[in-house]
């Protein structure tokens, strides 16, 4: 009977596992609660501060291109004279794992007797990148930031540019489905 549930429980526990690690995107978000969201329908990009975030070319118009996307499919549309400003920037920093894996032990010799087993000292050090997003909300008229979303994930190496446009894109879906956020809640 036990041993029944354990295998039971050991494809449910697996496939959970893997669901937890594809939700990789820590998202955190901040706004003015004094703020009426629904009169925002339409949006621009600010120039200005994206010209100064140090990543490639690419990646900004991968960044500017999943924004889009994102915001169209919400019901805003892009305009000269915009609701709100939209800013991103980047922060990536290394991550570093060590894993010291030490034993000592007891075994069985080449003869009948217990003989004193040597361990094996085992470290490991790995480092990930682990890439943060940052996307401002700024209304366009007086200046201020009315929402910030952060998500941060760690940055799998992409020399597909399809899959790493993909992967853009759902940072920033994850990012953006807390915007507009949601004032019920006060």
């Amino acid at each position: 009977m036990m041993r029944q549930k354990l295998l039971f429980a050991l494809p449910l526990f697996t496939l959970m596992m893997f669901l937890h690690s594809c939700s990789s995107i820590k998202v955190i978000t901040d706004y003015d609660p004094n703020v009426s969201f629904d009169r925002y329908k339409t949006y621009a990009f600010y120039k200005a501060g994206i010209d100064q975030v140090k990543i490639s070319d690419l990646d900004k118009r991968r960044i500017l291109k999943s924004l889009e996307n994102t915001l169209q499919e919400k019901g805003f549309s892009a305009s000269e004279q915009p609701d709100i400003l939209l800013n991103f920037f980047t922060k990536e920093e290394a991550q570093v794992d060590i894993y010291n894996n030490a034993g000592l032990g007891w075994g069985w010799g080449w003869n009948p007797w217990f003989w004193p087993g040597m361990g094996m000292q085992n470290t490991q050090v790995t480092t990930r990148a682990k890439g943060r997003l940052f996307i401002d909300v700024i209304d366009a008229k007086t200046k201020r930031l009315l929402w910030q979303g952060s998500g941060i994930g760690f940055l799998e190496p992409q020399d597909d540019p399809l899959k790493k446009q993909a992967n853009i894109q759902k940072f920033v879906n994850e990012i953006m489905a807390a915007y507009p956020p949601s004032l019920e809640k006060k």
